[in-house]
């Protein structure tokens, strides 16, 4: 396992404190949670792609966001795991113009299974309900890595602060 260095782990705990700041403003807007979210936060789980370890900082970020959640405990659980998944899956990618893609996947995916199985439990309507949460959430989703996550992601590839990153932007602008 690849150890942390002391910049890395500091970063991450940035980012998760950044995440938790736009939630709770978003939140004063109505903005987060329920089938139309749109939470500018989000545009930060591209950052995995240049930093892998900011992965864990998005995860703590979200846990401490959904405190908040109208829907309980699932969503502190299932939706912070959402963001886990997306985060290390985004580390993983190749080409900087797919990165947005794995948080949009999973938030559509998860979310909006969770949003359908709280409006309808394991119901005949559930299929019909997770279809239109998987699309307003990942709709939202795309909207916001896409138009704010990858003018972010572009701006800091250019900085010296992910030098780690070897020129993997370079490779795939």
């Amino acid at each position: 396992m690849k150890h942390l260095t002391v910049r890395q782990l500091t970063f991450s705990a940035l980012v998760g404190a950044l995440y938790v700041t736009l939630c709770y403003f978003g939140n004063i807007f109505g903005l987060n949670f329920g089938v139309f979210q749109c939470r500018f936060a989000e545009a930060l789980t591209v950052l995995p792609f240049l930093c892998p370890a900011t992965a864990w900082g998005l995860f703590a970020g979200c846990i401490l966001s959904n405190i908040l959640s109208p829907y309980g405990l699932p969503d502190l659980l299932f939706g912070s795991l959402a963001t886990l998944l997306a985060g290390l899956l985004t580390a993983r990618c190749r080409n900087k113009w797919l990165a947005p893609l794995p948080p949009v996947i999973c938030n559509g995916v998860i979310v909006g299974a969770l949003l359908a199985w709280y409006e309808t439990g394991f119901t005949a309507a559930f299929p019909a309900a997770f279809l239109f949460n998987a699309l307003s959430v990942g709709g939202a989703e795309l909207i916001v890595c896409y138009v704010l996550g990858m003018p972010l992601l572009s701006l800091l590839a250019k900085t010296k602060l992910f030098p780690e990153t070897g020129g993997k932007i370079a490779k795939t602008a």
